[in-house]
């Protein structure tokens, strides 16, 4: 598989829509707004990963863990996010294809009672066959389907049997589950991907290496793509301004080196934004818009649920679970272990809905497997409950635990280990706020509710029929005052009928007040953000029939059709190659006047006198170091922001840009330049084109420091370098920040260390080559 994301310097400076988040309501946006034929712009702030890139050690793991506290903090971007609130931790996926690249995958649909309450906006409520239709068309999209025991090599599995046994013995209701998870070998799936066939090496929810598992990034992302979506990886969307004709996006280019220059916000704009940035991500660049003007509905922040889920252990079984995934141990045999989650036991049934809950098994994946005997022993003694008695089981229980400890997970104790996920109905009284321009989640005694002391008994119940110990949650007990951990956070823009209760409406069109139907024109919210109460089951289905839904209303009002045909997919080689490359972050500073047009020095002087200051922070990214090398205009991208008061008091930004290393001079072949190219949008509305140069020729003296620091600058008006020249100038590097530049040089598209110091290393060569050669050379002869 090939990557999707594009680099940075490829950005246009607008779009018909730009998508916020990648997870499945902005997957389906970009998807569907994309099959209209609208120019879409898709920003993700996650890395991308593919098939083979996802940690498989916990040494890679911990590298992947981001922690929010909820205090200042250095930005991290990582696989794995943890989000740390009073009474309530979230985690969730941060990469391209959002929390689908790290979850189960289990497609479930809603207790019918569910969409009938009075908390959804009466459209839906009066309308539920459009509900419907949007989950048959994501259905269609992510093919679930069951684990498919005894069938293609696939064996019926330990954790599995397991269930059924605990279901016979809660006399509930057994079934295997809809897992959005591919069991045959297809060199191109619907949308034109390979994916190969699961091999049951039960690590879905780190990452899935095989490529099996029907993430976005294996169908409504590449079909996005395929429709001529742009889409952007590691950008930190900070907030949203209403323009005259649309939106301006701000937003911060991730791991480029800007922050240690302390370099302003990049924005863009577009006539409409969905937000797709999940729960927490969306409410946070809401709340982040109205601190800044926007005007918004009082609800932002509120209505916060992490869909009642709690995690629990059967621990050490009589049985063996095989519930530890293999990681490293993976080969491309089926093995014994399975995707994360195969089967539940529904207790949704229930007179009171509210009281239902579906329990599921699950997996505990490879590069974490070596704390869980530790965690486990230490956890069965503080707080669990053995559900049998007696001397011979008691020896039988050691036994198992000191073979775990002595020989690993895959054996004794934790081998026998049944992983449980529930969920159910808390009271979604959740709220989120903004604190030191930090999302916090303030939700506490929220595991105090009734309704999860009844889950633990079900809990209890469960393990009893397997006569293991039945451990909570690390986190649910009197110690820790019974916090909760969600993987499924719901709420905080609500849908409602009006701003008086909710933030966006039926179609997560955003309100535009404090109360009234009043919209924002081409803004909405589309992800688990919008959904105003508990699912009680797993709500990805929910979330992307809900997204399904709103697109098609979108595509109604802008009256026009979503093409749902599979005809228009290209060829596979129009998905670009990942080669190593490089990048660095430049900071220069000097002045320019718009009252010369013809001299740099004398732009310079008089920009100085006038107190007329221009400056740069820059990121030059070749995605081919080879080939940057190797051909003859040795061009990168480049992207980045510029200070000029006396263009706009905002910071400009720089969009597709160009930068040229030591292109040689026709005429002279001792003469050699560095170019810099590209287009400057201003927050007033005004374009500028800036050319800049650094002359590279060995003159009388040593000054190879002032050659490759100086850059001499042209401004023309408008969006090329055929319009009228505006003023000139001259920037320089100073020694501190030439110092901060070096730190930000990084390798790209490398799997290991050595990949990196070549890629460094070749590029690192090639500029000392030219250095040499133009100020050396003749030294020597």
């Amino acid at each position: 598989m090939k990557k999707l994301s594009k680099p940075l310097s490829d950005l246009k400076s607008h779009y018909d829509f730009i998508v916020i988040g990648s997870g499945y309501g902005g997957s389906i946006a970009a998807s569907r707004m994309s099959r209209l034929g609208k120019s879409v712009c898709l920003f993700e702030k996650g890395k991308e990963f593919l098939p083979g890139q996802f940690p498989d050690t916990l040494a890679e793991a911990t590298k992947e863990m981001t922690l929010n506290v909820g205090k200042e903090h250095k930005e991290k971007n990582g696989l794995y996010e943890f989000t740390i609130g009073e009474g309530i931790a979230v985690l969730k996926g941060c990469g391209l294809g959002g929390t689908s690249l790290i979850n189960a995958n289990v497609s479930i649909k809603p207790d019918p009672r569910v969409m009938d309450q009075p908390e959804w906006p009466s459209a839906i409520r009066e309308n539920l066959p459009s509900f419907y239709e949007g989950l048959d068309k994501a259905w269609e999209m992510l093919k679930p389907n069951p684990y498919p025991e005894n069938k293609n090599g696939y064996p019926v599995l330990n954790k599995t049997q397991g269930m059924r046994k605990s279901a016979e013995r809660m006399a509930e209701e057994f079934r295997l589950l809809d897992i959005n998870v591919s069991f045959e070998n297809k060199n191109d799936n619907h949308v034109g991907i390979s994916q190969p066939k699961c091999t049951n090496c039960g690590d879905c929810v780190t990452g899935c290496n095989v490529g099996a598992k029907n993430t976005t990034a294996m169908n409504y992302l590449p079909d996005a793509f395929n429709h001529g979506a742009e889409i952007f990886t590691e950008i930190n969307v900070r907030h949203l301004e209403k323009t005259e004709n649309g939106w301006r996006v701000f937003f911060n280019p991730m791991s480029t080196g800007r922050e240690v220059f302390d370099a302003p916000e990049m924005f863009i704009e577009a006539e409409n934004v969905i937000l797709g940035a999940g729960s927490l991500g969306s409410t946070e660049i809401l709340l982040r818009s109205a601190k800044k003007g926007l005007s918004i509905s009082d609800f932002i922040g509120k209505r916060f649920t992490g869909n009642g889920d709690v995690l629990g252990f059967g621990y050490n079984n009589d049985v063996p679970i095989n519930g530890i995934g293999l990681g490293k141990k993976a080969t491309d045999q089926i093995a014994n272990v399975g995707p994360c989650i195969t089967s539940v036991i529904d207790m949704r049934d229930r007179p009171k809905m509210e009281d239902g809950m579906t329990l599921e098994e699950g997996s505990v994946p490879g590069p974490i497997r070596g704390l869980m005997a530790g965690m486990l022993v230490t956890t069965s003694r503080l707080f669990g409950k053995n559900t049998d008695r007696g001397w011979g089981d008691f020896f039988k229980e050691k036994i198992r635990e000191i073979t775990s400890l002595i020989r690993g997970p895959f054996y004794g104790a934790v081998n026998h280990t049944q992983i449980y996920l529930v969920m159910t109905h808390d009271d979604g009284n959740g709220e989120m706020a903004l604190e030191k321009d930090n999302l916090r989640i303030k939700w506490k005694g929220v595991g105090k509710q009734e309704i999860f002391k009844k889950v633990s008994g079900e809990l209890y119940s469960a393990t009893e029929a397997l006569g293991g110990s039945q451990i909570p949650n690390p986190t649910w007990n009197k110690m820790m005052d019974y916090d909760l951990v969600t993987v499924h956070p719901l709420g905080g823009c609500n849908m409602g009928d009006d701003a008086t209760k909710g933030v966006v409406d039926h179609k997560g069109q955003v309100f535009s007040g404090k109360s009234g139907t009043a919209l924002h024109k081409g803004l909405y919210v589309m992800d688990g953000a919008v959904i105003p109460r508990p699912v009680g089951t797993n709500p990805l289905l929910t979330i992307s029939a809900l997204a399904e839904r709103s697109c098609k209303i979108i595509a109604e009002e802008l009256e026009t059709k979503v093409n749902y045909s599979w005809k228009l997919i290209p060829e596979k080689d129009s998905f670009p190659n990942l080669k190593p490359g490089v990048q660095f972050t430049e900071s220069m500073k000097g002045y320019f006047s718009l009252e010369e047009t013809d001299d740099y020095e004398k732009g310079f002087d008089k920009g100085k006198a006038a107190n007329s200051p221009f400056e740069f922070t820059l990121t030059i990214k070749s995605e081919d170091v080879d080939s940057f090398v190797e051909v003859a205009t040795h061009e990168a991208g480049m992207f980045g922001t510029m200070l000029a008061p006396a263009l706009s008091k905002f910071p400009l930004t720089a969009v597709n840009g160009t930068f040229n290393l030591f292109i040689e001079h026709s005429q002279d072949p001792d003469r050699k330049k560095m170019i810099y190219n590209t287009l400057l949008l201003s927050q007033e509305g005004n374009k500028y084109y800036f050319m800049g140069f650094k002359e590279v020729f060995n003159d009388k003296g040593f000054d190879v420091w002032k050659d490759t620091t100086t850059l001499f600058i042209t401004l023309h008006e408008g969006d090329s370098s055929s319009g009228k020249v505006i003023g000139k100038g001259k920037l320089i590097i100073e020694p501190t920040d030439f110092a901060k530049q070096l730190t930000t040089m990084k390798a790209l598209n490398t799997t290991n260390k050595m990949e990196e110091l070549k890629a460094i290393g070749t590029f690192g060569k090639f500029f000392a080559g030219n250095v040499f050669e133009t100020y050396f050379k003749k030294l020597g002869k």
